[in-house]
């Protein structure tokens, strides 16, 4: 392996237009043959349902599958056999989640528009959500923690787990064990496209979901884009990536592990630092190039660093903003002196680390704040998951009869105005004579 490198250095402002196209364009463009395969799979599965999922296990998985259904006894067994440390650890992230996401639950309105009209809109809880947590490349028990915990907060009538199931046809311990401690109702040894589509399509023993969430692989990302029609789903969500803003006052060191932190999880990453003067640049970058030589995922991050990686140098905060808002990261981290009052000038992040000791690992974790965020720019339209993503909303309309009475000439113009005049004789009949 070749010794780690950055994509880019120098200054922002001469960066050629083709480098900063691909900083801010990391959708990659949509992979002709991961969707032509996705779309194999969504149709075999929604054809010949658990004999296709069981099939796919032992193509994909290497996995002979006895049952798609993970026992509850056997998740409950995971989470009493955890290292009870690790289980303490577990427990705590549960905690945090579940206060922090406790506090966003919305609250119905109705408001009176006119005497006698009234119009209201009430959160209603969805009935059953899927929760994806990816198993191929690394497990994540945290993962399932920050889909399963918001949606019990939310009171969702019924939370299934998929995940891709190992050789031996079981999952990951610390899948199992995250699920019972997060409550959830059913675990399947489901992985990929596969377990979208049956989350979507529903099978002969997996039930049909009002919504899919969690993060996955190409394959994942590509399969929920094209289930939309048959069910909703959270943020498209591809490769981490985090941009760190930094003045003088930051730490080289701290910028340079918080970049290794998003390198390490996939060759794909994206890791950008934009710094205030031509010093801590340098010193960011060489710090950065550093600690990848040491790193333990040294493979990855090298790969990372190597087509993604960037120390950019920037003449003020004002041009970092302005980058800020075009480039829409996952992670922003803003090593800044100010760092409080500069949270204000951000726009399009999907998650703002306020100061260089809030870590993004934090954020992964324990802080209760949600790992499930959009990227590849989509933050400028789409939020990270949260107990909002839980619910549909049910609006009604109320008219008194003395209300009707006075819309009734009103919306009887308009209607005809539209040559819709059904509707036109539904409004003038509550006219009073």
């Amino acid at each position: 392996m070749s010794t780690p490198t950055l994509k880019y250095q120098g200054r922002l402002r001469e960066l050629a237009p083709e480098a900063r196209r691909r900083l801010l364009d990391r959708t990659g463009g949509a992979d002709a043959r991961v969707a032509q395969r996705t779309a194999d799979i969504l149709a075999r599965v929604r054809r010949d349902g658990d004999k296709a999922l069981r099939e796919m296990a032992r193509e994909f998985d290497r996995a002979e599958l006895q049952s798609l259904e993970v026992p509850r006894s056997e998740c409950e067994a995971a989470l009493a056999s955890l290292e009870p440390k690790l289980k303490d650890a577990l427990a705590r992230a549960a905690r945090n989640i579940a206060k922090a996401h406790a506090a966003q639950k919305p609250q119905a309105t109705e408001v009176e528009t006119e005497p006698g009209i009234f119009v209201g809109r009430r959160p209603d809880p969805l009935g059953r959500v899927g929760v994806y947590a990816p198993g191929g490349r690394a497990v994540y028990p945290s993962s399932v923690l920050m889909g399963v915990v918001p949606a019990k907060v939310a009171g969702v009538g019924e939370v299934i787990v998929c995940s891709p199931p190992g050789p031996d046809g079981k999952l990951s311990a610390g899948v199992l064990a995250a699920a019972a401690l997060a409550g959830a109702d059913r675990v399947f040894a489901l992985g990929g496209a596969g377990a979208v589509a049956a989350l979507a399509y529903g099978t002969e023993s997996v039930p049909r979901v009002d919504r899919i969430v969690g993060p996955g692989n190409a394959y994942v990302a590509a399969a929920k884009l094209q289930v939309v029609d048959a069910v909703a789903i959270d943020a498209p969500a591809g490769p981490s990536e985090i941009l760190v803003v930094a003045d003088r006052s930051a730490d080289p060191e701290a910028v340079a592990r918080e970049m290794l932190a998003q390198a390490e999880h996939d060759p794909d990453a994206c890791c950008v630092t934009l710094a205030v003067g031509d010093a801590p640049a340098v010193a960011i970058a060489r710090a950065v190039v550093k600690a990848a030589a040491r790193a333990k995922r040294l493979e990855i991050v090298t790969q990372a660093l190597r087509e993604r990686g960037a120390v950019l140098t920037v003449d003020s905060l004002e041009e970092a903003w302005a980058f800020v808002a075009d480039f829409a990261p996952e992670h922003l981290l803003l090593a800044t002196a100010s760092a409080r009052e500069h949270l204000a000038r951000v726009r399009n992040a999907g998650t703002v680390f306020v100061g260089e000791t809030a870590s993004v690992a934090y954020g992964d974790y324990m802080t209760g704040a949600n790992h499930v965020l959009p990227t590849a720019g989509l933050a400028r339209a789409y939020s990270g998951l949260s107990v909002l993503d839980f619910y549909r909303w049910t609006t009604y309309q109320r008219v008194d009869p003395d209300a009707a009475a006075r819309l009734a000439d009103d919306v009887g113009l308009l209607a005809d105005s539209e040559g819709l005049y059904a509707h036109a004789e539904a409004a003038r009949a509550w006219r009073k004579s």
